[in-house]
């Protein structure tokens, strides 16, 4: 099978335990993400997130959902003023040790992989945003950052 970008879709920002997190959907299905695994995905979230340690509470995830049983949710969280902290939750891919094959449940495998192909558009923007609103202003702008999202399309080059 030929290589095909993805839908891009941004839900609005939410807070989860005391942080703001802006989202990105990734999936192959006009329809967007079925509402159950939306849910389980973002009750998994807390479970993903850091200790806060003064910087900003601001975190991006991506919930992708494959084009065969897997879901996926990766949590990028800023930490120690400049550091994107990584944490990520599988369901229904037992090639990552997913227990079954069900998009619903969510457990968190130990690998060191940050995002396929196609979850990681945002990772640029959300680095140029962080940059553009909290480290380069003389007076950091947190509400600018949450505001400033990769717009919506597919997760391919926009030129």
């Amino acid at each position: 099978m030929a290589f095909t970008e993805k839908l891009l879709t941004v839900p609005p920002p939410i807070e989860v335990a005391g942080r703001h997190v802006k989202r990105y959907h990734v999936t192959g299905d006009p329809a967007g993400i079925a509402p159950d695994v939306e849910k389980a995905a973002y009750e998994m979230l807390p479970e993903l997130l850091p200790e806060p340690d003064g910087t900003p509470p601001a975190s991006f995830v991506v919930l992708h959902r494959g084009a065969d049983t897997g879901a996926y949710l990766n949590a990028y969280s800023w930490v120690w003023d400049n550091v994107l902290h990584f944490r990520g939750a599988a369901a229904g891919q037992p090639a990552l040790r997913c227990p079954d094959v069900d998009p619903t449940h969510f457990v968190v495998p130990d690998l060191p992989w940050i995002g396929c192909v196609w979850e990681l558009p945002p990772i640029l923007h959300e680095r140029d945003a962080w940059v553009r609103h909290l480290l380069a202003p003389e007076v950091p702008d947190l509400r600018a950052y949450l505001a400033d999202s990769l717009p919506e399309g597919t997760t391919g080059d926009r030129i």
